[in-house]
């Protein structure tokens, strides 16, 4: 029974309709001829409206079709930061009927050569800036087209953009496509929900990163799902998005695709390490969802500039990715009004699998509400359904949840139970209201004289202390205990705390064996590409 349906709000539908569209293609045409005069990007002081959006990608998938032969099912790699070209080459992609593999443009050559291998793209779009990777390994792969990306493509906007690479000899440049493009003939494909969307490839924390194959109605249905449990946050032409999130990754992606549905205005972030842009571009936009990380919260809200960013309108700011720490929410509270809310959801999910529902004015600790339609259970280790209370791993069915993995048969045996739940490898525990807290992933667990550990809980403590701006633990061998706690720990700026400290107030907040036996100071965490943090770099190092 889901426990969880009480608990929601009057106006949140208990079920979805997955087959709204019949594809993300047909829900885009039916939003850009409804919107077409509204902006639906903002970069660069510049703006596009959803008409231009769609005019330039029907010229994409014209190229597309008629000079590359791109068929129904093609896989096509997309490598770009957040600029107007990423959308634009995302729908003429699928307007082409590809399927769209999805590629960080911070990879290494041999990230990139395994994705480009396993996913069998032979057509790839990428930024100039990236292309020295692709230097490096594109004789190694099947790839034979090469289209390269400038910053200021699609909006007519004079940005400074590396050369491509000069080993790359054959290439074409996206704003010619553009151009040429307008003048051929593009053939609408007949796509069904069924047909192959994205490509969205794990972050490989368990070995060689695996692609989860997104089909049309996965995403359509998280796209329903979203919006039918936050409806407030969710109104046509009326919400402004902050893309600071990258779109390549799956969090980021869906809620763009979100917006983009309901004719909202998405201020596109190309690099929000650079502040300053990031401050000039929101201060005056009347942002109304701000999605982010932990790390991008707390980055954020220590710095002054914000202080001058118009939050009058804000609705929502949403994190995933990983816990939400409360001392974090805390300062976006001070700073913007108002709480972080939290979700949850894999790559695997498209993502979202649960969300603070949107009245909740506090931080909760957990990750909210499974979404509607969404069925998620906990299992501990004999594969037992566990008591509410009790932790289990968190597993899941709905119609946002992938079918597989690309060409990885084994791996696909093992991720689902018998009765077709996916597994996260999370492990959860349920309130009686249905409110679903991550305790942590099963392999991150630490056994100490043996007594389980979850490191987040430690993390939430070490970071709650004066003077420390974020931190993250793992375990270590032991010879008496099996295990110990090992604490790495950024200071806050002008922090002067001390390890001494550290240890005292987690004696003070802790039983023994949670307490860290070690703490190191540095100057930054390993994190991922979304500001998720490291702990197996930690660990390895």
């Amino acid at each position: 029974m889901k426990h969880w349906l009480k608990t929601y709000d009057a106006d949140v539908p208990e079920e979805i309709n997955p087959d709204a569209y019949p594809s993300i293609v047909a829900m885009f045409e039916e939003a850009a001829e409804k919107y077409k005069d509204h902006v639906a990007f903002e970069c660069f002081g510049k703006s596009m409206t959803y008409g231009e959006f769609e005019e330039k990608s029907r010229a994409v998938a014209a190229y597309l079709q008629n000079k590359m032969g791109v068929k129904k099912g093609d896989r096509i790699a997309l490598m770009c930061p957040n600029i107007f070209a990423f959308p634009v080459a995302m729908l003429g992609i699928l307007r082409a009927g590809a399927c769209q593999v999805n590629v960080n443009p911070l990879y290494t050559p041999r990230e990139l050569e395994h994705q480009l291998n396993d996913s069998g793209a032979e057509t790839i779009m990428i930024f100039n800036g990236s292309t020295p990777v692709l230097a490096e390994i594109v004789s190694n792969t099947s790839v034979e087209n090469v289209i390269t990306i400038e910053l200021g493509d699609a909006c007519e906007a004079t940005v400074p953009t590396p050369p491509v690479d000069c080993r790359l000899e054959q290439y074409v440049a996206f704003s010619d496509i553009l151009t040429a493009g307008a003048g051929m003939a593009y053939s609408p494909v007949d796509l069904k929900s069924k047909d192959l969307l994205f490509f969205q490839y794990t972050g490989g924390t368990t070995g060689p990163s695996k692609g989860a194959v997104l089909k049309h109605r996965n995403v359509v249905a998280n796209l329903e799902q979203y919006k039918g449990f936050l409806p407030k946050a969710s109104v046509a032409t009326e919400e402004v998005m902050v893309v600071a999130l990258p779109l390549y990754h799956i969090f980021g992606l869906t809620l763009s695709l979100a917006y983009m549905s309901l004719g909202c205005r998405l201020i596109l972030i190309p690099n929000p390490r650079d502040v300053d842009d990031f401050i000039a571009a929101i201060k005056d936009a009347g942002v109304t969802v701000f999605p982010a990380v932990n790390t991008m919260f707390a980055g954020l809200a220590m710095h002054p500039g914000m202080k001058d960013v118009d939050f009058s309108k804000l609705k929502l700011s949403i994190g995933g990715g990983a816990a939400i720490i409360e001392t974090v929410s805390n300062n976006w509270k001070k700073l913007t009004g108002q709480h972080i809310t939290e979700g949850y959801g894999l790559s695997e999910t498209s993502p979202l699998l649960s969300i603070v529902p949107y009245d909740v004015a506090e931080f909760t600790g957990s990750c909210g509400l499974p979404a509607p339609s969404t069925d998620i259970k906990l299992l501990d280790d004999d594969d037992k359904i566990a008591p509410i209370g009790e932790r289990g791993e968190i597993c899941a069915a709905g119609p946002q949840v992938m079918d597989g993995y690309w060409n990885k048969p084994d791996a696909n045996e093992s991720a689902f139970t018998v009765d077709g739940y996916f597994r996260t490898g999370d492990i959860g525990v349920f309130d009686e209201a249905g409110y679903l807290r991550i305790v942590d992933r099963k392999k991150d667990m630490i056994i100490v004289s043996g007594f389980n550990v979850f490191p987040n809980e430690i993390e939430a403590v070490v970071t709650a202390v004066d003077g420390v701006a974020e931190c993250a633990c793992i375990g270590i061998p032991d010879e008496k205990t099996g295990e110990s706690i090992s604490v790495f720990v950024v200071k806050a700026p002008g922090g002067d705390v001390t390890a001494d400290e550290i240890v005292a107030h987690c004696r003070k907040e802790m039983t023994a064996y949670k307490t860290p036996r070690k703490i190191t100071f540095v100057k930054e965490l390993p994190k991922s590409s979304v500001g998720k943090i490291l702990r197996r770099e930690l660990r390895d190092a």
